[in-house]
């Protein structure tokens, strides 16, 4: 297979990113056993978003992985949930042949916008660093030795990243918002997280529930504010001001406007107004996903 040539048209170095990684015979096996993806067919040209869960099903992280040699997988997610899933998921080796480690230091995770639209999820390598595409068309993660100069392209600021994420309706767990949603709720299994034909894994009974029995009463969706927001900023309906409709999963600023990926109660959208932190807060203005939500039975 040829792998297509990597380009970008601007980047941003991603430092508040680490690298997990997993190497022996089970790493594959391991990781399999214990995210929301499959990494047991995992191959060299595709990369897996995957979620790590609690028993209750959970979200604890969001990751992107992929094979870095025959018996190494690398994980990349936020470096603020990355201590804690090291810890946790080291819990479970017992007799695997894998050893988990914190190899942050050895990379450097960039976003880039501008890239060629691709699959979301397929890998492209070039010599030590890999680039993944991801959903929303035309941004990716490039994930490099850290001695490696930066990749090619105008450097942007995070907050130009954080509304490119938030625009592509994709939000990632971080310290505010861990086990604050099941998969579901930000959209996980729509964005290609989660297989539900793959064996056990902690909380798959209670993702697989939410599937399949009952009808989901909250998801993430993106809307726009004149006031910036924070992840962990609880939202609030004033047909309903007493308690918090949706909590902010990503945002981002530029020119005074605010975009906003938030898990919010479907019932909020039909009735009242959506405001940011209380009901005497900045108005939310609802914007259409990227993506089509499919319908529940």
């Amino acid at each position: 297979m040829i792998i297509p040539a990597m380009s970008q048209t601007s980047q941003l170095r991603l430092a508040d990113w680490g690298v997990i990684r997993a190497l022996g015979a089970d790493a594959a096996s391991f990781l399999h056993g214990q995210l929301t993806q499959d990494f047991a067919l995992l191959d060299r040209e595709h990369a897996r978003l995957a979620g790590f869960c609690t028993a209750k099903g959970r979200l604890l992280a969001t990751t992107v992985g992929w094979r870095g040699g025959d018996e190494e997988i690398l994980l990349a997610l936020p470096a603020e949930t990355l201590a804690a899933t090291l810890k946790r998921l080291s819990m479970f080796v017992m007799r695997a042949k894998c050893k988990l480690s914190d190899a942050s230091a050895e990379f450097a995770v960039y976003g880039l916008l501008g890239t060629p639209t691709a699959l979301a999820w397929t890998l492209a390598r070039e010599g030590d660093a890999v680039q993944i595409a991801l959903p929303g068309g035309g941004r990716a993660l490039r994930v490099q030795p850290a001695e490696a100069p930066a990749p090619d392209g105008e450097a942007i600021t995070p907050d130009d990243w954080a509304w490119a994420e938030a625009e592509a309706g994709m939000a990632w767990v971080r310290g505010a918002t861990v086990e604050a949603f099941v998969p579901q709720m930000i959209n996980f299994e729509v964005l290609g997280g989660v297989n539900f034909k793959k064996g056990c894994y902690p909380g798959q009974e209670i993702v697989a529930r939410s599937q399949y029995r009952g009808t989901l009463k909250r998801r993430l969706q993106v809307f726009e504010t004149d006031a910036p927001a924070t992840v962990g900023q609880e939202l609030f309906n004033s047909a309903d001001p007493e308690q918090p409709a949706g909590i902010v999963a990503g945002s981002g600023t530029r020119a005074g406007r605010t975009v906003i990926a938030a898990e919010i109660k479907l019932a909020a959208l039909d009735s009242g107004s959506l405001h940011l932190g209380s009901v005497a807060g900045a108005t939310l203005k609802p914007r259409a996903l990227p993506y089509e939500i499919p319908p529940q039975d």
